[in-house]
């Protein structure tokens, strides 16, 4: 959450000229409504199902970027089909930064709380290994902008290849 995963990822798909795709944005766009709201209606556990539906989907799609929200590395299922079905590029930020980059955002319904850095902590401490463990990259998003990012990921996706 906050690690330039939209930013980051629309830059990378222009630079390799494929699809941007953004599953939290797909499920808003299917239902209708945003994200906070499906939290509000459904809970998370009922807003998980949907993103564990919609990965399953996007992630059979080639040609694309495909960026996730954060949580969705907390199914085994998402993170078979990410690994499994395409690159995956973890996107590691510092505590600080998250912090900083989310903290005007109140579209964030797992940061509506009177401690968002606390949270922010638990979050990372819960995911990160979970990132690390389905990335074939992991790339440094700190003290660069996203454009310079972009070209580093393509140039170490190449690498990969």
């Amino acid at each position: 959450m906050g690690a330039g995963k939209t930013t980051i990822g629309k830059q990378l798909a222009k630079q390799l000229k494929l699809t941007f795709l953004d599953s939290d944005h797909e499920i808003e766009a299917r239902t209708g409504a945003r994200i906070p709201l499906i939290f509000e209606i459904e809970g998370e556990e009922g807003f998980r199902k949907r993103e564990v539906a919609m990965i399953d989907e996007l992630s059979q799609r080639d040609n694309i970027v495909l960026a996730t929200g954060g949580g969705s590395v907390l199914h085994e299922e998402n993170r078979q089909h990410l690994h499994e079905r395409g690159t995956v590029v973890y996107l590691h930020a510092e505590l600080e930064d998250l912090v900083a980059r989310t903290s005007k955002d109140r579209n964030r319904p797992l940061l509506q709380t009177d401690n968002p850095r606390a949270k922010l902590a638990s979050l990372v401490e819960e995911r990160d290994p979970l990132y690390r463990e389905v990335a074939h990259l992991v790339i440094d998003t700190a003290r660069s902008n996203p454009k310079r990012i972009a070209a580093l990921i393509v140039t170490k996706l190449d690498e990969l290849n």
